[in-house]
């Protein structure tokens, strides 16, 4: 899942952005509101986390701007504001939570995973296919009864293509939701994590299987579909 994080404090966007993609999110950081407006016009975001305290433009007028053109992204407003005026009219602009420094960041991430699995939300908490089933939360994977060792990235596919069981992914709609613009994918990446992807889950014979289309994507489906 990839999350847009707007932060003005460098060293506190760094430092959180690095425990959110430890934890499974492909993160782009920005620090202006100005390149908000343009990473989320430019980018598809499971979710935007926003501070209010901007160097360039108030974050309530990113957070309506956003809103207006993609009403359904959710947000979350993480600032030192705290203040019960600045709380209501933070979720009152369309934010679906609040968070006042400073925060753990661990809370943090736990509100990003809740309000993915809200109504019309890109996450739950346990996703199945097959005899498959991933933990979102844990960041574990079991087939039947076996535990399958992933990497991050191995991970994160299985992750997509579970949430997308059925459906067929392009390759730019897998890049676009792994990786962040500051960590271009090399030109077969994709290819290759999907190899070893489905050769793993085989090996551990697993009832539902990565499918190549050539020339348009990648599904998964269970084998008795």
């Amino acid at each position: 899942m990839r999350l847009l994080y707007v932060e003005d404090n460098e060293r506190l966007a760094q430092n959180t952005s690095a425990s959110l993609k430890s934890n499974g999110f492909t993160v782009d950081c920005v620090h202006t509101g100005e390149d908000a407006l343009h990473a989320a016009q430019s980018f598809d975001y499971d979710a935007i986390i926003l501070d209010l305290g901007l160097p360039d433009v108030e974050g309530i007028s990113v957070l309506k701007s956003v809103k207006d053109a993609k009403p359904d992204v959710p947000f979350i407003i993480c600032t030192a504001r705290d203040a019960l005026e600045d709380r209501i009219a933070g979720l009152d602009a369309g934010s679906d939570d609040y968070v006042v420094k400073p925060f753990h960041v661990s809370e943090l991430i736990a509100r990003v995973r809740a309000v993915l699995r809200r109504p019309g939300g890109a996450l739950g908490v346990m996703l199945m296919a097959g005899n498959i089933t991933l933990n979102t939360a844990e960041r574990t994977v079991m087939v039947g009864d076996q535990p399958a060792r992933l990497s991050r990235r191995e991970l994160d596919l299985l992750d997509l293509f579970m949430r997308r069981k059925g459906r067929i992914l392009s390759k730019d709609v897998i890049e676009n939701a792994l990786y962040g613009f500051d960590e271009p994918p090399t030109p077969n990446a994709i290819e290759v994590a999907t190899h070893r992807l489905r050769k793993k889950l085989q090996d551990l014979n697993a009832t539902a299987a990565i499918h190549t289309l050539r020339g348009i994507g990648y599904f998964l489906e269970d084998d008795d579909t």
